[in-house]
């Protein structure tokens, strides 16, 4: 059983919560907290023995004890479900359907949407359902509405951009507030456009890497999950710059996507605070 909370900070609340799991013969694994204190906010996430405990019940107590406005999620949708949008690239994808086939994803994929074919018979390989929703020929408005109803249709837990290359409006990101996982490379916004790894190869660049993030209303600009890099040196060719490129973003989007599944991960403001 996990327990996440998240409230203002005060003291004995470490104290309290123990008592309480403990009055309720619930046996502590972990407990890891963190104080934030200039915003004077308290993050804890507790994991305890499953002893088949009614979770409503035992969030109510808490509640009842923490601070005012606290929130609190007993084992928070231990099943997740997943949908997943791409465009053309397949790095991201084919990692997150692997560990999907064998049950080590932390989530389950309901379905790929995709603006392109292209990776369609990469889904079809493991008996994915892919939709292809093309944006040409079509209004913006249209084409995003038709994302948004395929995507509703399985109601996720969490929406997973692998590599896709559009941009999601407003209205879609309201609709799940930092449940939308995003990875891109860390050149921004140093070589932003088309043919980031060219531009960055012409420069010169001693370091690629890249982020994971959730998607906020500003492009990019969402809270960070992970980050990671690796050298790169005068040897290396544009082709070697992205194959490089793309192994540290599919590395890094599944590490942010098994913290994200296993409730490790707070947001507080434009920040994360991540019990690792």
């Amino acid at each position: 059983m996990i327990i996440v909370i998240q409230c203002k900070d005060q003291v004995g609340l470490v104290a309290y919560i123990a008592a309480i799991l403990a009055k309720q013969q619930l046996n502590i694994i972990s407990m890891r907290e963190h104080v934030d204190h200039t915003e004077n906010l308290f993050f804890m996430r507790v994991q305890v023995e499953d002893n088949d405990h009614e979770d409503a019940k035992l969030e109510q107590l808490l509640k009842r004890l923490l601070p005012e406005g606290a929130m609190v999620a007993v084992n928070p949708n231990p099943a997740k479900k997943v949908v997943v949008l791409v465009t053309k690239e397949y790095h991201c994808l084919a990692d997150i359907l692997i560990r999907n086939f064998f049950k080590t994803l932390g989530a389950t994929v309901q379905c790929v949407i995709g603006n392109h074919a292209t990776l369609q018979n990469v889904c079809e390989r493991f008996d994915m359902p892919f939709y292809h929703i093309p944006h040409e020929g079509v209004s913006k408005e249209e084409f995003e509405q038709q994302i948004d109803a395929a995507v509703a249709k399985y109601s996720p837990d969490y929406v997973v951009l692998a590599k896709y290359m559009r941009i999601v409006p407003p209205s879609f990101v309201s609709k799940y507030p930092m449940r939308i996982v995003n990875i891109h490379h860390s050149f921004l916004p140093a070589f932003i456009g088309a043919n980031p790894y060219r531009k960055a190869f012409e420069r010169g660049v001693k370091l690629i890497g890249a982020t994971a993030h959730f998607v906020s209303n500003e492009l990019d600009e969402g809270p960070i999950i992970t980050q990671q890099i690796v050298p790169v040196n005068h040897s290396f060719t544009v082709t070697d710059m992205v194959k490089a490129g793309q192994e540290v973003e599919t590395s890094v989007l599944a590490q942010a996507l098994k913290l994200v599944f296993e409730d490790r991960v707070f947001v507080s403001k434009n920040k994360t605070v991540i019990f690792s």
